[in-house]
């Protein structure tokens, strides 16, 4: 389930010290959240955070890897697309040739719903695109679509926000 971007308060405290490299806040028992950096390995640190913080939070094997996919589809995307040039400044941010780009990934969980949210400093809507079978890109929201409860995003004046919410399977 898609939705539209949400009213929003601005919430940059996370964002106002980026570093080069990759920086955990295991925080409280209900949310987590980890700096992300533009190399090859993000991705599979995005995915192996999400695991080890969803394993502290005792929450099942399902939703733990539908999690970890999730995520990887969304920091795949920021690394990706997040790294554009931002609308009107002219800067470039190119996670492929090692430079940082600011991004986030926060956990933040509520009885067995768990809210996966990756902030970057594109501009760029996400949509879903156009299922073509012999792509060789372009499945990344299908999936978050399938394995999510709803997703969205929330522009903000640093970016914006993807976020998707994954629930326990009754």
């Amino acid at each position: 389930m898609t939705t539209h971007p949400a009213e929003t308060t601005v919430h940059d405290a996370l964002r106002e010290e980026t570093r080069k490299d990759t920086w955990w806040l295991p925080g409280p028992d209900d949310f987590a959240a980890c700096a992300l950096g533009g190399s090859p390995h993000t991705v599979a640190e995005a995915r192996r955070f999400t695991r080890l913080t969803l394993e502290g939070w005792q929450m099942c094997t399902t939703v733990t890897e539908d999690a970890a996919l999730v995520v990887s589809e969304l920091v795949s995307n920021a690394l990706r697309y997040g790294a554009e040039e931002k609308e009107g400044d002219g800067s470039r941010c190119h996670a492929e040739a090692g430079s940082y780009c600011p991004a986030w990934l926060a956990l933040t969980r509520q009885d067995a719903t768990v809210l996966c949210a990756v902030s970057d400093p594109g501009t760029r809507t996400p949509v879903l695109a156009p299922h073509r079978p012999l792509a060789e890109s372009g499945r990344g929201l299908h999936i978050v679509d399938q394995l999510s409860d709803a997703w969205g995003w929330t522009p903000d004046p640093s970016g914006k926000t993807v976020w998707a919410t994954v629930s326990t399977h009754d």
